[in-house]
């Protein structure tokens, strides 16, 4: 009994003293493998842990490609037919939808405002309609239409459909007026690696 425990005691001053040990001494158990991961960008989704995004694809060579998903709100972009991040984003909702199938970025404009949709302000400066439509929505005598920012905008179609920077009020739900809108940080890496004419299709 008193040599089993001896044994014992042994056996745990080698566990123990493992890590001072070099590795080709030790049982392969013991040696930790190294794995080389790709970065990851990766921002939570409000407090929760679902993430609002996920990217990896920085330093990926090759042509670039984006999947629009409208059923789940989300669109996934590949690099050399790599995929190399996803993210939420906010299509058109009702009265507003995005149209399917398979277009090409046309235009490029880092700091772009809407002609279309913005706020209306009074000859103070002071906002009196703050979802207002250029042309439909009355403007004060002094005021003006502000549109709304877009930044990172890349064009999908002729009538105003896009990509472009702005809130995804709820992850998963639609909340535009038919543009693809992507989180600030996401879109401004999507922009910087494509060109005009990559193809983004949108599916249902």
């Amino acid at each position: 009994m008193k040599h089993a425990r001896l044994v014992l005691s042994a056996s745990g001053l080698i566990l123990l003293s493992a890590c001072q040990l070099p590795t080709e001494w030790l049982p392969t158990a013991f040696v930790r493998q190294e794995v080389i991961r790709k970065p990851l960008l990766i921002q939570p989704a409000d407090s929760s842990s679902s993430p609002l995004y996920v990217w990896h694809g920085s330093g990926q060579p090759g042509p670039v490609r984006v999947t629009i998903d409208l059923s789940q709100q989300k669109a996934y972009v590949f690099r050399n037919s790599e995929n190399v991040g996803w993210t939420y984003v906010a299509t058109g909702r009702s009265g507003y939808a995005t149209p399917t199938g398979t277009f090409r970025i046309s235009e490029k404009i880092v700091d772009k405002r809407s002609n279309r949709y913005g706020v209306i302000v009074d000859a103070k400066g002071d906002v009196v309609n703050s979802n207002a439509t250029a042309g439909v929505h009355r403007v004060p005598p002094g005021g003006r239409f502000i549109g709304a920012r877009m930044p990172y905008w890349m064009r999908l179609t002729g009538n105003g459909v896009g990509m472009h920077a702005g809130a995804i009020p709820h992850p998963g739900s639609p909340a535009s007026h038919g543009c693809i809108r992507m989180p600030y940080d996401m879109v401004s890496k999507i922009y910087s690696i494509a060109p005009a004419g990559t193809p983004v299709t949108i599916v249902p």
